[in-house]
């Protein structure tokens, strides 16, 4: 083919993030090949192009014709399920590629995955980047989050198409090279913890507005609609209050909310934060507490089985008829419950990424990883300016929570946050998020800890030994002997 014709970039995989990007890329001037094994997409990827303003988008319908079709250097992203399918469209292009050509695998892959791939592609001359692509299907085609790990250089070869796919915002582009090996994806697997924990806690928020302080749909949208003027002003927030104004088209009857089963799916990015958290001693229970209600939503018929078995036991299902609330001081103390909460769930993901960058020498910059999330992606919230400018005055916080404006915040907010919590409790309502948060805010500023009890049961049964405040070194002491003659 004449270079002149030939797309400037690929994308293989035309589910619907796969065709939302390449319609994004196409629309902002970047002449795009596209495949998919099914020809069916690629039909209905071309027509949408051209229904779409008549976009530079070409749809091929084999490996090799996919790839000749591309400018050398070639840059081809593919957008497949993760896992065997990844390697198996890698293998049916890599054939037809030359030394120098890049892969960009957009979707969200195990990171250890993409450190072995990157491996393979460089045996072969071939350069390769894990992107992280958040913001659903509405961000990838008007404008996501990039999240690019890998070759340096393959990021310098196709960064000015990114920079202009990505959302805008005020201080550039929300892309940035991450860093190498799989810190595209590790990054995009805790930016999706991170909106475990957020999701979670929001539901919590409703729960407590609804079921303590009897709000209606309608009043909780327009609660979410002021919340999202505010502090709190997010993506997840924005969308929540129009979840609660959508009416059932189904039955006419009602809102739609009401009618949806409340069991929650997943993926497993979740469950891969809270593994690898483990794996790094860092502390994330707002993230665990919400991977285990997504767990807890699943036991749908054992919940309903229990439910009947306590109220039989005398349990009070009826909570709203315990005691009297003020709605008005409820309604503003969940605000302040759920800022504080949402802000301890941050820094469990950053203290996880910064954990990880140190164990693989990523060289993780949190400040710009707090800027890219500023727009495009689920997480996207206005308090993310205020995240990165905390690591901008220090790069070394230990804690987002001991930065000196969100320490102020957190001490402002914690009597309401208790108040929700422990009205929660009485109310029979589980909050375990909030109440993670608050919990990991106590542990996280106390100077002394019931530690010493555990580690002194430690060496009573195991010898391990303990530490002094008093005295350096580790000590030892026969307790059941000393225990014995202090009972004489």
């Amino acid at each position: 083919m004449e270079s002149a014709t030939l797309s400037q970039i690929g994308l293989a995989g035309l589910a619907v993030m796969g065709q939302n990007l390449a319609l994004n890329i196409a629309e902002k001037g970047f002449p795009i090949s596209v495949y998919n094994r099914t020809t069916s997409k690629v039909d209905e990827t071309v027509d949408r192009a051209q229904r779409e303003g008549g976009l530079p988008l070409f749809g091929q319908y084999s490996p090799k014709e996919f790839v000749l079709s591309i400018k050398k250097p070639r840059s081809i992203i593919i957008l497949v399920k993760a896992g065997a399918p990844v390697d198996q469209t890698i293998a049916a292009l890599a054939t037809h590629m030359d030394p120098g050509d890049t892969i960009v695998d957009g979707g969200n892959e195990w990171y250890e995955n993409t450190e072995r791939r990157v491996s393979e592609a460089s045996a072969k001359g071939l350069l390769y980047l894990g992107m992280g692509v958040s913001g659903g299907e509405d961000g990838a085609r008007n404008g996501p989050s990039l999240m690019p790990g890998g070759s340096h250089t393959a990021y310098l070869n196709i960064h000015h198409i990114l920079d202009k796919v990505a959302a805008q915002v005020d201080d550039g582009p929300c892309v940035t090279y991450i860093g190498e090996g799989g810190s595209g994806n590790f990054v995009k697997m805790v930016h999706n913890g991170i909106e475990y924990g957020d999701m979670q806690l929001i539901s919590e928020a409703y729960d407590v507005l609804k079921n303590v302080g009897g709000l209606s749909n309608d009043e909780l949208a327009e609660i979410f609609t002021e919340w999202n003027r505010g502090e709190l002003e997010s993506f997840l927030i924005e969308i929540t209050s129009d979840i609660f104004r959508v009416e059932d088209e189904e039955t006419g009857n009602g809102h739609l909310v009401d009618k949806i089963l409340d069991k929650t799916g997943m993926k497993g990015t979740g469950k891969w934060t809270v593994q690898q958290a483990a794996e790094l001693s860092i502390a994330a229970p707002t993230i665990a507490a919400s991977l285990d209600s997504r767990y807890m939503s699943g036991l749908k018929e054992e919940r309903e089985e229990a439910s009947e078995i306590f109220k039989k036991e005398g349990l009070n299902e009826d909570i709203n008829s315990v005691g009297t609330v003020d709605k008005k001081r409820l309604i503003d103390d969940v605000r302040q419950a759920l800022y504080a909460s949402k802000i301890c769930s941050y820094a469990q993901g950053m203290n996880l990424l910064r954990a990880k960058s140190v164990e693989k020498g990523w060289n993780l910059n949190l400040g710009e990883l707090a800027r890219i999330w500023k727009g495009g992606c689920i997480i996207r919230a206005v308090f993310l300016d205020r995240i990165k400018q905390a690591y901008q005055r220090n790069s070394g916080l230990a804690n987002l929570l001991v930065d000196p404006e969100f320490a102020r915040e957190m001490v402002q907010r914690q009597a309401a946050w208790r108040r929700v919590v422990g009205l929660a409790i009485q109310k029979g309502i589980s909050v375990p998020g909030m109440s993670a948060s608050l919990q990991y805010f106590d542990t996280y500023r106390r100077g002394r800890l019931p530690a010493n009890l555990v580690q002194a049961q430690r060496d009573y049964f195991g010898a391990h030994t303990y530490e002094r405040i008093d005295l350096p070194g580790a000590f030892h002491t026969e307790w059941s002997k000393l225990a014995r003659k202090a009972r004489v």
